[in-house]
């Protein structure tokens, strides 16, 4: 399939390694009424990378690799938005200086950028390193798909993902499992999809298991059913969105796995073909 990729700017935004805060309740009450401590967003996260199951982790909301944000309300907005899944991250301080990744992920709420580097360069890096991305990605478009919206998407990770066009005019592409829209929950309501994630629900054990969410990874490709993300996050009969496995599951009523967007249509334009392998990380060759 061809898109506009030659016509896209690609634009420098950037970030710190951001220090994991803590509030004024340290506790993280889980749906049945429990007060938990446990580890959660920021920093770098030595032991779990894309390709890792993200559900049965001891932590809550976990980003795995490095998690960026830019101190300037403004300056991380753009950070924020223009970044998209695959693009290319440079460390450009410190003892990991010259260091190589790749975005996999964007955090609504905390508003964190994450970010995969390997093992070796994650030992070097420290809380407010600096991070430059070479943000590329945003105007993506698909020929002859004008009601598909990308976002979120580097142009090259989009050509490594196995779409295919078929005769009748949808697009298949390969994803782990289909969620439907009454299990998505926190993050529902937001302004744009071209920013941050959204969490499948993971309060029913039954249909964690139904759907093939408890064994879901961190990189996996999924297909939301019936969910709209063109102009904003809403349910939608039909609607199709792909989306990508960006944090991990959550204790608290309402939250679940994250998932960042990267496309979306108000029809069932986009079909999803079960592949267990469909995964980020195998795209992109870590």
């Amino acid at each position: 399939m061809k898109t506009n990729k030659e016509k896209l700017v690609m634009q420098s935004v950037y970030g710190k390694v951001h220090s994991p805060t803590a509030g004024g309740n340290y506790y993280a009450i889980t749906s049945k009424g429990k007060g938990l401590i446990l580890p959660s967003v920021g920093g770098i996260t030595y032991n779990f990378k894309i390709g890792d199951p993200c559900m049965d982790l001891v932590g809550d909301h976990i980003e795995p690799g490095v998690s960026i944000k830019n101190e300037k309300r403004e300056e991380n907005n753009a950070l924020m938005l223009l970044s998209c899944v695959g693009n290319e991250a440079i460390v450009t301080s410190g003892d990991a200086k010259g260091a190589k990744g790749y975005v996999t992920g964007k955090h609504g709420g905390i508003e964190h950028v994450i970010i995969y580097f390997p093992q070796d360069d994650l030992e070097k890096m420290t809380v407010d390193d600096n991070i430059l991305v070479k943000a590329w990605g945003q105007g993506l478009a698909i020929e002859g798909h004008d009601d598909i919206v990308c976002m979120n998407l580097d142009p090259e990770l989009f050509d490594k993902i196995e779409f295919v066009e078929t005769e009748d005019g949808k697009i298949e592409v390969p994803v782990v499992t289909e969620v439907p829209a009454y299990l998505m929950g926190s993050g529902i309501g937001a302004s744009t999809g071209f920013s941050g994630d959204y969490d499948i629900m993971t309060g029913d054990i039954e249909a964690n298991k139904q759907f093939g969410i408890d064994k879901l990874k961190f990189g996996d490709l999924v297909l939301l059913k019936d969910c709209d993300n063109t102009y904003g996050r809403q349910y939608l009969e039909g609607a199709v969105t792909l989306g990508v496995v960006v944090h991990s599951n959550c204790v608290l009523s309402g939250h679940g796995p994250g998932i960042t967007t990267l496309l979306s249509c108000k029809t069932d334009k986009i079909k999803g073909i079960i592949d267990e392998n469909a995964n980020i990380a195998n795209y992109l060759g870590v």
